[in-house]
């Protein structure tokens, strides 16, 4: 998309706020309006940046009603994304952008973003970091609710995760696996998953670092629960989330007991998620880094908005 075109359709949006949707532009809660959103996400000195801004202000647009305007602020958030960057930002962003893309049904520009983070997931030096950049695109693109919907693209990059996952040092196995067994059952792919969490099992609890430990259980037990072993799930629910509040670091726990949370709440226990997302809420609170602390904290509060609209 030519940056003059791109700089048009950032007006358009902005515009439009004052009509028809505009009027969910209102502050909530003291916060930007979505117009101070796109202003900010334009102003940001790189185009990695840029997108993340967009795809915020595409969320919050979203979660305003205003689903033609998150459109384009996510298709704006792609634009900034085509062009050569550094790999290990650019790739997670892409997948990013590409499920809020495949989740609105806009699903030619997701495929292609995906493709694009595979593709640049080559220049990953870190295999961990790139078993999860596949398996990320891999559930993207195979799920069927909220993704694309492509089973064979899906089997194709989680097949490239799976291989990236065996070549990890032992020690970190673990954290790949989990990446991939999710991967595979957000993305359909039953079988492949049924066959990886017995390794993920057996890796997650020789784990000694906590976080890995917490994730990689909670990932074990998605992957139990969606094979009808509901009773081995919630074990290892009660093992990863022992294992997620006994990190002292508030990032590290935060997202631990976001991990275990969402695994809680796909075995059907949202009122038990509910409130370790709570406990995850205040622990992202406590992160001392500003940009870090609004990451975490925008992660955990999606997943409660997102819990509490489905259990009501």
């Amino acid at each position: 998309m030519p940056a003059s075109f791109s700089r048009l359709l950032f007006i358009a949006v902005v515009v439009s706020l004052f009509t028809g949707c505009g009027a969910k532009s209102a502050k909530k809660g003291g916060g930007m309006t979505v117009q101070q959103r796109l202003e900010k996400a334009e102003k940001e000195p790189t185009p990695e940046k840029q997108a993340v801004g967009y795809l915020r202000a595409a969320r919050f647009q979203l979660a305003s009603g205003d689903t033609s305007g998150a459109r384009d602020s996510a298709r704006i958030a792609f634009d900034r994304l085509k062009g050569d960057g550094d790999a290990n930002t650019f790739a997670p962003r892409l997948v990013d952008v590409g499920g809020f893309l495949a989740e609105l049904g806009d699903k030619k520009p997701a495929k292609e973003a995906i493709l694009r983070a595979a593709e640049l997931s080559a220049g990953v030096a870190d295999a961990v970091r790139r078993t999860k950049i596949l398996a990320d695109a891999g559930a993207v693109a195979g799920e069927k609710g909220k993704g694309i919907g492509d089973a064979a693209l899906a089997k194709d990059l989680l097949t490239q995760a799976i291989t990236m996952a065996d070549s990890v040092e032992e020690r970190f196995r673990a954290e790949a696996l989990a990446a991939v067994a999710l991967g595979c059952t957000r993305a359909g792919q039953a079988d492949a998953a049924a066959e990886l969490v017995g390794r993920l099992e057996e890796s997650a609890k020789a784990l000694e670092e906590p976080r890995a430990k917490a994730e990689g259980l909670a990932a074990a037990a998605s992957v139990r629960s969606e094979t009808g072993k509901k009773d081995e799930a919630a074990a290892l629910l009660t093992e990863a989330a022992a294992a997620a509040k006994s990190i002292e670091r508030p990032e590290g726990r935060a997202y631990a007991l976001l991990a275990v949370a969402s695994a809680t709440a796909s075995c059907g226990e949202k009122k038990q998620a509910l409130a370790l997302l709570q406990e995850a809420d205040k622990a992202a609170n406590k992160v001392s880094d500003p940009a870090q602390q609004k990451t975490a904290m925008d992660k955990v509060r999606t997943a409660i908005a997102e819990l509490e609209k489905s259990a009501s």
